[in-house]
């Protein structure tokens, strides 16, 4: 039996209904649904499928995507990134619909919902995969902690009135020190989130690299870099100055005290995306941050040419 694992925004009346609604559909398409337990008991009714089609409950966790054939999410791009944590283990395809406001990393929009699900049934999907960051974290050579992150992983200051003081170093090479809010490590996808509202280039998805971007650093080399895919990148605290945070997707967290550093990889599993059209990057753009594109000549220039 096919199965689809679905993960929603249960916070919003309107998107428990369609998540029942969803459900139906699928089981209609001959497609079993699976429903994290709590999110099921939030939901509240029942979609009224025969015994075979019923959605399964299961728990959340590194195994509860195995076998799915993709997880369908419901909901903005903060529910996205939390079902990549129970997509990528199992490397089961993520799905994305908006039913937030921006949205940039869901595929499709609530008023494309129907048109989404016929082609995931019928399997007229491409799957992309997208470039994910390892985070480590050390001090006197002991390790605090690991993690990992799809958009970014940050180290931000922890106290409002005092400058985190950092030194920046890539490839094993020391390239700058600063006092700062933060520094962030993003990767081509978060590239349109934390790093860009801190000033840093959009890079197309396809591109491999990974883009360093202080945050209000008080220093005149401080710029967004963009480095290649496979550079460490490492921020070391200062250890006479106060204690950061290392802060992964707006989700993960792991504590930086004074004197320590965070290293920064590409890691070795990505998390994988459902396309379900060849969209150009440069409409994405235009289309969630509802760019102003009016006056341009270019389709009716390659017309002309071609006459």
């Amino acid at each position: 039996m096919r199965e689809v694992l679905l993960v929603l925004h249960t916070g919003r009346p309107a998107n428990r209904k369609t998540a029942l609604r969803v459900m139906a559909e699928l089981g209609a398409l001959g497609l079993r649904t699976r429903v994290l337990a709590d999110e099921w008991a939030e939901i509240g009714a029942d979609p009224d499928l025969p015994a075979d089609l019923a959605p399964v409950q299961v728990a959340a966790g590194p195994d509860c995507a195995a076998g799915a054939e993709a997880v369908l999410v419901l909901g903005g791009d903060g529910t996205l990134l939390r079902a990549a944590d129970l997509a990528r283990p199992s490397g089961v395809p993520l799905l994305g619909v908006n039913l937030g406001h921006v949205g940039f990393l869901a595929e499709a929009e609530e008023d494309t919902l129907d048109e989404a699900l016929d082609k995931l049934a019928a399997g007229a999907y491409e799957v992309e995969e997208r470039t994910t960051l390892q985070a480590v974290v050390r001090s006197n050579g002991h390790v605090l902690g690991r993690t990992w992150a799809l958009n970014e992983a940050v180290v931000e200051k922890t106290t409002r009135g005092r400058i985190l003081e950092v030194v920046l170093e890539v490839d094993g090479r020391p390239v700058s020190s600063f006092g700062c809010d933060g520094v962030l490590c993003s990767t081509p996808t978060g590239s349109t989130a934390y790093a860009f509202s801190a000033g840093g280039p959009l890079i197309w998805p396809q591109v491999q690299a990974m883009l360093v971007v202080p945050s209000n650093a008080h220093a005149l080399f401080a710029r967004p870099m963009v480095v290649a895919p496979d550079s460490a990148v490492a921020i070391e605290v200062s250890a006479d100055g106060p204690s950061a945070v290392l802060d992964c997707d707006g989700r993960r967290t792991i504590a930086v005290p004074p004197g320590a550093r965070v290293e920064l990889t590409r890691a070795a599993e990505p998390v994988r995306m459902v396309r379900l059209a060849a969209q150009p990057f440069a409409d994405r753009l235009v289309r969630k941050f509802d760019l102003p594109v009016r006056g341009w000549r270019g389709a009716q220039q390659r017309r002309s040419s071609n006459t």
